[in-house]
């Protein structure tokens, strides 16, 4: 057999055993086909309606704010009177959009929610590097906007910062650029507290922006840099422990890995991290839009019984920077979005990855990774990914420019998208659960009864899991995390009802003062979520 027909019998086999586009897992849908914005950060709130913000600098939006609600700013290079929104309210309900108003700078600021729900939202650029503003959420009928604070402010600048909520309910606010620093919320008297580690991690392209922030079951927070992470004691401002460094290059801002800490599960005594994904180093120095991406992922023990932590290392489908990690309900973790290759910035990546990869944390190095449906919308520097209350995931934004431009080859993106992951699918609808009964408040540490009704006999346990509302921006969710409560056996309790007993998570360390989204959970299959108030 000569050379080309070698070729062309492996190139049929592949067309014979390549599953058609359709045959795999995940479905799409346009949920908005003009939001007006397109949404750098985005948070879902415990009303199911979503915040979508984007910076004010950046001249018109496609979305008029109410008339004689203009912002006026005479340092804004573009506007000086802006009567365009930059952040809006959708309704997940009627898929409705309403504008918000904000005035000062949120290009890559950062956030979380409040214990009582409020989002409070913290930096950004030039008017924005210092202050602290504050939505506090209402249901879609409301009229609720931006508080911008007027009388307290950051002890320092914070442009590329991370929030994480604290077990308290306080917040702990992380580096930034130039800011080497920590400080809370609300203010405490020492203000910025040197963190030199942050210092440690930086190199030439400044790889140590929005690290990743995981609040550890023992109180102790985990924060990766570039390619070196820590065990950080925010109380006493010192290092419990060092671990090994992450091989593969960098995997923080510009380098735009992703990262996720596997659900918290059992006594709660340990913790796994996963970081994903990234680009070569120095193709942000260079502004190399053709640098391919590396696709390996490592996967730590951050707390247990292993002292002598290792770095477990695999390899992805397809190599990925800007992918968002998304935690499912079910312990699995959705990788979606972004390209594969250059590096995050304006005009700095190529070559959008559509595909999204199923992550199953459960199964062995190897077959860990399940390539999904993909998608037709790319979604690259500045989008965002959010677990919605119903299961399927949110993909709002992409905005490769400076401003918005919709002649380029990837274009400012205002549609905003859902997922379904592949336990949304027809063929498992018997097997969806539907919480009749659950608390609305919850106390750590107490008992509590959640009644479910299932189509089809239920058969094992069904999960009780607790998931946070991240807010999600270049490529990491600030305070993700998904806490699998200790449950009893779905007892019978009369007309297709089941009875499980629950166990609210023991302290804040495991699962912080706040809203989240309940999900029961029926062989892998959720149900929607009520949100419940832990405290």
């Amino acid at each position: 057999m000569n050379t080309f027909s070698a070729y062309l019998s492996c190139f049929l086999l592949f067309l014979f055993l390549a599953p058609a586009r359709t045959d795999l897992p995940g479905t799409w849908e346009v949920l908005v086909a003009d939001a007006g914005i397109a949404s750098m950060h985005t948070a879902v709130t415990r009303f199911n309606t979503v915040v979508l913000l984007d910076r004010t600098n950046i001249g018109p939006s496609r979305k008029l704010l109410p008339k004689g609600h203009c912002r006026y700013d005479r340092n804004d290079a573009l506007l000086k009177r802006d009567c365009y929104a930059h952040s809006v309210h959708l309704d997940l309900q009627t898929n409705q959009v309403r504008p918000l108003k904000i005035l000062t700078d949120t290009w890559c600021s950062s956030g979380q929610f409040l214990p009582d729900g409020t989002l409070l939202q913290t930096g950004g650029d030039l008017d924005g590097l210092k202050k602290i503003r504050m939505f506090s959420p209402c249901d879609a009928t409301g009229f609720c906007d931006w508080k911008e604070l007027d009388d307290v402010e950051l002890a320092e600048g914070r442009w590329y910062a991370t929030n994480q909520i604290l077990p308290d309910g306080s917040m702990i606010i992380i580096g930034g650029r130039g800011s080497n620093t920590v400080e809370f919320f609300p203010p405490r008297k020492n203000g910025a507290v040197s963190f030199p580690f942050l210092a440690e991690a930086e190199d030439t392209q400044m790889d140590n922006l929005y690290p990743y922030v995981h609040l550890l079951p023992n109180g102790h927070l985990f924060v990766f840099a570039n390619t070196r992470s820590v065990m950080y004691d925010f109380t006493r401002h010192v290092i419990v422990k060092e671990y090994p460094k992450l091989e593969g290059g960098p995997r923080n801002y510009p380098s735009a890995g992703s990262s996720a800490m596997l659900a918290l599960q059992g006594d709660y005594s340990k913790a796994e991290i996963v970081v994903c994904g990234g680009a070569q180093y120095g193709a942000f120095l260079l502004r190399s839009t053709d640098s391919p991406a590396h696709g390996s992922c490592g996967r730590i023990l951050a707390l247990g019984e292993n002292e002598n932590s290792k770095w477990e290392m695999e390899n992805m489908p397809y190599g990925r920077i800007m992918g968002d990690m998304v935690m499912l309900p079910n312990g699995d973790v959705l990788v979606i979005n972004g390209a594969m290759s250059g590096t995050q910035g304006f005009e700095s990546a190529s070559n959008p990855c559509l595909n999204p990869v199923l992550y199953r944390p459960d199964q062995p190095v190897g077959l860990r990774f399940m390539v999904l449906n993909p998608g037709t919308v790319p979604r690259m520097y500045h989008a965002t990914a959010n677990l919605l209350p119903d299961g399927r995931v949110l993909l709002a934004g992409s905005n490769p420019h400076v401003l918005y431009r919709f002649d380029a080859e990837y274009p400012t993106e205002l549609r905003v998208e859902a997922f379904s992951p592949e336990y949304l699918s027809p063929d498992r609808a018997n097997l969806r659960p539907v919480i009749e009964e659950i608390p609305e408040t919850v106390r750590f540490g107490g008992n509590f009864d959640v009644v479910v009704s299932v189509p089809l006999p239920v058969v094992g346990i069904v999960e009780v899991n607790l998931a946070s509302a991240p807010f999600a921006t270049h490529s990491f969710s600030q305070g993700q995390r998904l806490v699998k409560l200790a449950v009893s056996s779905a007892a019978p309790d009369g007309n297709g009802k089941y009875r499980i007993g629950v166990t609210a998570p023991p302290s804040g360390n495991v699962a912080p003062p706040g809203y989240y989204m309940a999900f029961a959970v029926n062989q892998g299959v959720p149900s929607v979520a009520k949100w419940i108030h832990v405290a």
